[in-house]
Protein backbone atom coordinates (compact mmCIF):
# COMPACT_ATOMS: atom_id res chain seq x y z
CA UNK A 1 0.00 0.00 0.00
CA UNK A 2 1.00 3.71 -0.92
CA UNK A 3 0.85 6.19 1.11
CA UNK A 4 -0.83 9.38 0.12
CA UNK A 5 -2.50 10.34 -2.95
CA UNK A 6 -1.91 9.36 -6.48
CA UNK A 7 -0.66 11.16 -9.67
CA UNK A 8 -4.09 10.46 -11.19
CA UNK A 9 -6.17 11.39 -7.88
CA UNK A 10 -4.29 14.56 -7.42
CA UNK A 11 -5.12 15.09 -11.14
CA UNK A 12 -8.66 14.78 -10.48
CA UNK A 13 -8.84 16.68 -7.29
CA UNK A 14 -7.10 19.79 -9.19
CA UNK A 15 -9.38 19.66 -11.52
CA UNK A 16 -12.44 19.80 -9.75
CA UNK A 17 -10.92 22.38 -7.64
CA UNK A 18 -9.98 25.03 -10.15
CA UNK A 19 -13.44 24.04 -11.72
CA UNK A 20 -14.90 25.80 -8.97
CA UNK A 21 -13.24 29.19 -9.57
CA UNK A 22 -16.10 29.45 -12.78
CA UNK A 23 -18.78 29.93 -10.48
CA UNK A 24 -22.23 28.71 -11.80
CA UNK A 25 -23.71 31.54 -13.24
CA UNK A 26 -22.95 33.69 -16.36
CA UNK A 27 -23.71 36.61 -13.97
CA UNK A 28 -24.97 38.07 -10.98
CA UNK A 29 -28.84 38.00 -10.63
CA UNK A 30 -29.65 41.77 -10.86
CA UNK A 31 -31.97 42.19 -8.03
CA UNK A 32 -32.46 46.21 -6.98
CA UNK A 33 -35.09 46.87 -4.04
CA UNK A 34 -37.97 49.07 -4.31
CA UNK A 35 -37.39 52.64 -4.02
CA UNK A 36 -39.07 52.65 -0.54
CA UNK A 37 -36.59 50.53 0.84
CA UNK A 38 -33.47 52.47 -1.12
CA UNK A 39 -35.05 55.67 0.58
CA UNK A 40 -34.90 54.09 3.92
CA UNK A 41 -31.53 52.37 3.32
CA UNK A 42 -30.15 55.93 2.96
CA UNK A 43 -32.29 57.80 6.26
CA UNK A 44 -31.21 54.62 8.15
CA UNK A 45 -27.35 54.97 7.52
CA UNK A 46 -27.19 58.79 7.45
CA UNK A 47 -28.90 58.95 10.80
CA UNK A 48 -26.98 56.19 12.91
CA UNK A 49 -23.44 57.26 11.08
CA UNK A 50 -24.38 61.13 11.78
CA UNK A 51 -25.13 59.95 15.41
CA UNK A 52 -21.86 58.16 16.36
CA UNK A 53 -19.92 61.10 14.79
CA UNK A 54 -21.96 64.28 16.16
CA UNK A 55 -21.22 61.95 19.69
CA UNK A 56 -17.55 61.77 19.16
CA UNK A 57 -17.14 65.64 18.26
CA UNK A 58 -19.61 66.60 21.30
CA UNK A 59 -17.33 64.31 23.95
CA UNK A 60 -14.33 64.16 22.51
CA UNK A 61 -14.54 60.49 22.60
CA UNK A 62 -14.40 58.27 19.55
CA UNK A 63 -17.82 57.10 18.95
CA UNK A 64 -17.24 55.69 15.45
CA UNK A 65 -14.92 53.53 13.83
CA UNK A 66 -14.37 52.69 10.17
CA UNK A 67 -15.79 49.29 10.15
CA UNK A 68 -19.34 50.62 11.11
CA UNK A 69 -18.88 52.03 7.34
CA UNK A 70 -19.62 48.01 6.51
CA UNK A 71 -21.98 47.60 9.17
CA UNK A 72 -24.17 50.15 8.21
CA UNK A 73 -24.20 48.56 4.15
CA UNK A 74 -25.73 45.38 5.94
CA UNK A 75 -28.21 46.79 8.62
CA UNK A 76 -30.16 49.09 6.37
CA UNK A 77 -29.12 47.92 3.18
CA UNK A 78 -29.37 43.88 4.03
CA UNK A 79 -31.18 43.89 6.99
CA UNK A 80 -32.75 39.92 6.14
CA UNK A 81 -29.56 38.89 5.92
CA UNK A 82 -28.02 36.46 8.84
CA UNK A 83 -24.85 38.88 9.18
CA UNK A 84 -27.24 41.80 9.60
CA UNK A 85 -29.11 40.45 12.92
CA UNK A 86 -28.52 41.87 16.56
CA UNK A 87 -26.86 39.29 17.78
CA UNK A 88 -24.32 39.19 14.88
CA UNK A 89 -23.36 43.24 14.68
CA UNK A 90 -22.91 43.25 18.53
CA UNK A 91 -21.16 40.43 19.93
CA UNK A 92 -19.39 40.18 16.12
CA UNK A 93 -18.02 43.61 16.87
CA UNK A 94 -17.48 42.79 20.71
CA UNK A 95 -15.79 39.29 20.10
CA UNK A 96 -13.52 41.17 17.61
CA UNK A 97 -12.69 44.37 19.68
CA UNK A 98 -11.53 41.77 22.45
CA UNK A 99 -9.70 39.56 20.53
CA UNK A 100 -7.93 42.45 18.91
CA UNK A 101 -7.10 44.40 21.93
CA UNK A 102 -5.61 41.46 23.99
CA UNK A 103 -3.77 40.43 20.80
CA UNK A 104 -2.05 43.71 20.60
CA UNK A 105 -1.58 43.98 24.47
CA UNK A 106 0.05 40.54 24.22
CA UNK A 107 2.00 40.95 21.05
CA UNK A 108 2.08 44.64 20.26
CA UNK A 109 1.80 46.19 17.31
CA UNK A 110 3.55 43.90 14.76
CA UNK A 111 2.36 42.54 11.28
CA UNK A 112 1.43 38.78 13.07
CA UNK A 113 -0.43 40.30 15.62
CA UNK A 114 -2.53 42.17 13.07
CA UNK A 115 -3.00 38.80 11.02
CA UNK A 116 -4.16 37.26 13.88
CA UNK A 117 -6.25 39.23 15.66
CA UNK A 118 -8.85 39.08 12.47
CA UNK A 119 -7.97 35.31 11.99
CA UNK A 120 -8.68 34.53 15.33
CA UNK A 121 -12.04 37.03 15.44
CA UNK A 122 -13.12 35.53 13.03
CA UNK A 123 -12.60 31.74 13.99
CA UNK A 124 -14.64 33.28 17.07
CA UNK A 125 -17.19 34.21 15.40
CA UNK A 126 -17.33 31.19 13.44
CA UNK A 127 -17.66 29.21 16.44
CA UNK A 128 -19.84 30.92 18.32
CA UNK A 129 -22.38 31.78 15.46
CA UNK A 130 -21.87 35.41 15.74
CA UNK A 131 -20.32 36.54 12.17
CA UNK A 132 -20.42 39.58 11.49
CA UNK A 133 -17.61 40.36 8.66
CA UNK A 134 -17.05 43.94 9.59
CA UNK A 135 -15.77 42.79 13.10
CA UNK A 136 -12.82 41.60 10.80
CA UNK A 137 -12.03 45.38 10.43
CA UNK A 138 -12.28 45.63 14.27
CA UNK A 139 -10.12 43.14 15.16
CA UNK A 140 -7.41 44.09 12.90
CA UNK A 141 -8.08 48.22 13.64
CA UNK A 142 -7.65 47.10 17.22
CA UNK A 143 -4.16 46.28 16.69
CA UNK A 144 -3.38 49.02 13.91
CA UNK A 145 -4.53 51.51 16.13
CA UNK A 146 -3.15 50.41 19.33
CA UNK A 147 -6.05 50.17 21.09
CA UNK A 148 -6.55 50.47 24.98
CA UNK A 149 -9.01 48.26 26.02
CA UNK A 150 -11.61 50.82 26.52
CA UNK A 151 -11.44 50.93 23.09
CA UNK A 152 -13.97 47.19 23.27
CA UNK A 153 -16.68 49.20 25.14
CA UNK A 154 -16.90 52.10 23.35
CA UNK A 155 -16.36 53.05 20.80
CA UNK A 156 -17.26 49.47 19.70
CA UNK A 157 -19.85 47.88 21.56
CA UNK A 158 -21.91 51.66 22.14
CA UNK A 159 -21.73 52.58 18.26
CA UNK A 160 -22.86 49.26 17.37
CA UNK A 161 -25.74 49.32 20.23
CA UNK A 162 -26.70 52.56 18.64
CA UNK A 163 -26.28 51.45 14.69
CA UNK A 164 -29.02 48.41 16.12
CA UNK A 165 -31.22 50.31 17.57
CA UNK A 166 -31.44 53.25 14.31
CA UNK A 167 -31.68 49.87 12.01
CA UNK A 168 -34.82 48.90 14.26
CA UNK A 169 -36.18 52.31 13.90
CA UNK A 170 -35.77 52.90 10.60
CA UNK A 171 -35.92 49.52 8.89
CA UNK A 172 -39.56 49.00 9.89
CA UNK A 173 -40.47 52.04 8.25
CA UNK A 174 -41.05 50.09 4.97
CA UNK A 175 -43.73 47.75 5.13
CA UNK A 176 -41.19 45.56 3.02
CA UNK A 177 -38.73 44.94 5.62
CA UNK A 178 -38.98 43.53 9.60
CA UNK A 179 -35.50 44.39 11.42
CA UNK A 180 -34.38 42.15 13.23
CA UNK A 181 -35.45 38.86 11.96
CA UNK A 182 -33.99 37.25 15.46
CA UNK A 183 -32.35 38.57 18.29
CA UNK A 184 -30.80 34.98 19.37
Amino acid sequence: MSEGLSIGQMTTYLKKYLVKFRGNRRSAPLVSPAPLDIMVSGLGSGIALSILAALSMVYKMPMIVASFGASAILIYGAPDAPLSQPRNVIFGHLLSAAVGVTIYRLFGFTWTAAAMATTIALILMLITKTTHPPGGATALFAVLGRAEPIYILTPVVTGAVIMVIVGILTNNLSPNRQYPRYWW
